[in-house]
């Protein structure tokens, strides 16, 4: 903490991809105070229990009024970073008490952590959500929900290249969560989306990543029209499982990859 207070320097931020990418020319600044500070909580320059920079060298680091620099603060706030206490300034908080699923604290985490380390974290949270998720939902979907998610196995079939085949995939597993029917469930789904991108980006990079991918959604999907709990739930456990391999291997080729 003391030397990110001490030398405020301009860090290296992939914010082009946060709620804060596109700010119109007055809220520029507000964006970035929070992408800088938020990724230096979350990337550990700043540690539970360390508090900001003073308000006066924040000030000076940006040159920013007072109010921007608040609002930005209220801002890290409410994602759960920080706590503002009168007189103690903004402490932050322990990271339980964070709000990983909020898009931005996500990015951050994505972009802070190796990457191995993420997309192990990712899949044990996919391998733990998704089998459930495929399950209820071929119990609860309607009829319109399992066309829903037909038509996005289809986009994913009519796919071309890996760019092509990214929105489909994606709203794939996003469209199953919806059809469980509760609303919670399709609030993760949606959410996790944005970790979900970087995983298939990574899979993708594959060179036969259509071949594999599509017989192992095509799986789950035939589970759900034929509402087999069981069937989804086991042909969900296979995707991930062949997905983690997939991934294991572009990263023992590559060593690392990027995904900007």
């Amino acid at each position: 903490m003391k030397a990110f207070a001490a030398s405020l320097a301009p860090m290296r931020t992939r914010a082009d991809h946060s709620t804060y990418s596109a700010q119109t020319e007055g809220k520029s600044q507000h964006g970035r105070i929070v992408s800088e500070l938020g990724l230096a909580i979350v990337g550990g320059e700043l540690q539970p229990g360390d508090k900001l920079p003073s308000e006066a060298q924040l000030l000076e680091r940006y040159e920013i009024s007072r109010p921007v620099l608040r609002e930005a603060v209220r801002v890290l706030v409410a994602k759960g970073l920080v706590v503002s206490r009168q007189r103690a300034g903004a402490i932050v908080r322990p990271r339980n008490e964070w709000h990983l699923l909020d898009p931005d604290v996500l990015y951050w985490l994505i972009q802070s952590r190796p990457q191995r380390d993420f997309v192990q974290t990712l899949l044990e949270v996919r391998q733990i959500f998704e089998p459930a998720a495929a399950a209820l939902a071929a119990r609860a979907a309607t009829d319109q929900q399992l066309k829903s998610i037909a038509a996005a196995y289809e986009g994913m079939a009519a796919a071309r290249t890996t760019e092509e085949l990214l929105e489909p995939d994606l709203a794939f597993h996003r469209r199953i969560a919806e059809a469980t029917g509760n609303d919670l469930l399709a609030y993760i789904g949606n959410m996790l989306s944005l970790a979900l991108r970087e995983s298939i980006t990574l899979s993708s990079q594959l060179p036969n990543t259509h071949e594999l991918s599509l017989p192992r959604h095509k799986a789950i999907l035939t589970a759900l029209q034929a509402r087999d709990p069981l069937g989804a739930r086991q042909a969900t456990l296979v995707q991930l499982d062949e997905t983690g391999d997939d991934i294991n291997s572009v990263l023992a080729n590559d060593g690392r990859v990027n995904l900007a």
